[in-house]
Parts: C-alpha cells; structure tokens; sequence
C-alpha cells in the first residue's frame, strides 16, 4: 500500500506532468519497476533523483555501459587477490567475505531506508542482460554462493530504469515492468520548466527563443534534434551575451542559424543543412521580384 508520503508530486527542480506523476505513484504502489523511455534530454535519469529527494530516500545509481554484466550489480568476487594474498600468508583469506565486492542491488537490497535504485541507460548493455535480472528485480533477492548466503531485500527499492531505445527489451522483462513515455515538453511545459531554471526571465526572450527552438527541431532532414538541456544552455548563453530577442526574430536571407547555435546543432550535418537553407534563402531573395 502507498503511503500519503511515498507520493511523488514533483518538485522545486522537475516539473512533473500529471500522467508521469500518475506513472511514478503506480510503480511506486504496485512496487515494480519504471522503466521511462524519451528523447535524451527528457529528464529520465534526473527523474530518480528527483524522486529520491520528493520522498527523502537514499539515491542508489547503476550507470550501464556496454559491457556492464547482470552479475556486476549482484557482486563481484575477487579470486585473483585471494589468491595473492593466499601466497603472500595474509590472514584475510580464510574470511571469504574480504573478496566480495557488493554490487548495486546488493546495496539496494540492505540499505537500511528504502531507496531509489536507478539503472540508467539499460538498453546500452548486451540484450541478454535484461533477462538475466528477472529473478533478482522480480524476487528482490539472490544467492551469494561462495558464502551461501541469500542477499533479500526486506523492503523493496523503488527501482527506476531508463532507456533510449537502443535496443527492443525483452518481453518477459517488460511483462515485469510499468512503462511510461516522457513526450518531448509542449511550449506550456516547457516555459514552466525554463522558469524553474531562470527565474524572472524575459518573457519576450523566452517566447522568441522557444520560437526559434521549435522551428529547429520540427526542420525536415535534421539528424539530431535539440533538446531540453540545450535549449537551457542556450538560453544562458543568450542571457550571459545579451541577446536582443528581435535577433532571433530576423528572417532575413543568411539569418537562418540562430546566434550561438553551436548549444543547439551539434554536429555537422544539421549545421550544414542550415548553411544550404541560408544559402536557398539569399537566392530566392536575389530573385527579380523576389
């Protein structure tokens, strides 16, 4: 049962929609897992942290690379300093405990508050390894057979799991799962959001620069769009220069990459499809009658 202080309503710092407050809240009563898939720059990963300070529980996070295994978040089991030390005559190693490292979930499992355990970016890893975590996610606990021990959580984590989409998730692991898309903010959302990070800001630079923004990202051909957290470098770069919102209104030929773009293109596909449409831009201007 969720109690009234286990509601996650957003906070200071994250502006929450209401269906991904009604998603957290659902993971959170039905104590399974969130999986959150986005766009980068959706706030997935900064939403565990969030969560963890709205309902003041210890944030654990398991970052996952490419080569990150399963039983990496169990334990680690350091045969090759037992045997060292085995040869050198230290007495640690008739303590087989001194060669375990504890992983993620095994941190997860004993915290002595319920925590927040993040996986972060679970789709980067091998599509095995998914699968390979049912029974520990699904149980909440796992065998440590060097010691013969079984690691079981005595309250169950609030576990949120993140992806971009790299890569299908098992279904067997998605049966497990509550699901919630973060839609990319709308002009509203994201005027709430820009507010958060700059309060009292223009709101003529804001509209002009959301403006600008939205037309970047809704452009035909462009390989990446931008996102929340560079739309927000962007604005403080234009703050720091003090940018004229009329600038970003110019629609001029040659002006159609915005000031200090390199915060929003990022690589040189998109920046040279701006540079051929400036280019389309001065030759229909040049046109007689144009």
């Amino acid at each position: 049962m969720t109690r009234q202080s286990d509601r996650f309503e957003g906070t200071s710092n994250y502006i929450a929609t209401d269906d991904l407050k009604i998603a957290v809240n659902a993971a959170v009563a039905l104590e399974r897992p969130l999986l959150i898939k986005g766009e980068p720059g959706t706030g997935k990963t900064v939403l565990a942290y969030e969560i963890a300070r709205a309902l003041n529980a210890p944030l654990i996070t398991w970052h996952i690379k490419s080569t990150t295994k399963a039983h990496n978040g169990l334990y680690e089991y350091d045969a090759v300093s037992r045997l060292r030390d085995s040869q050198l005559g230290d007495e640690r190693v008739h303590e087989v405990r001194n060669y375990l490292k504890p992983g993620k979930l095994w941190e997860a499992f004993t915290a002595p508050a319920r925590p927040v355990l993040l996986i972060d970016e679970i789709d980067k890893a091998d599509i095995e390894f998914p699968n390979d975590l049912l029974q520990e996610l699904d149980r909440m606990e796992f065998f440590v057979q060097e010691t013969g021990e079984t690691i079981r959580a005595e309250v169950r984590p609030i576990v949120v799991i993140t992806s971009n989409n790299e890569k299908e998730l098992p279904d067997a692991f998605l049966r497990r799962c509550f699901f919630h898309y973060i839609r990319f903010p709308d002009d509203e959302t994201m005027k709430a959001i820009v507010e958060v990070h700059f309060p009292g800001i223009k709101p003529r630079l804001v509209s002009e620069a959301l403006r600008t923004f939205y037309e970047i990202r809704d452009t035909p051909g462009l390989k990446k769009k931008p996102s929340t957290s560079e739309l927000l470098d962007w604005l403080k770069l234009l703050l720091v220069d003090d940018i004229d919102p009329a600038t970003l209104r110019e629609k001029a030929p040659g002006k159609l990459i915005p000031p200090l773009h390199g915060a929003l293109l990022k690589n040189e596909q998109d920046i040279h499809l701006f540079e051929r449409l400036a280019f389309l831009g001065r030759r229909e201007g040049a046109r007689p009658g144009g």
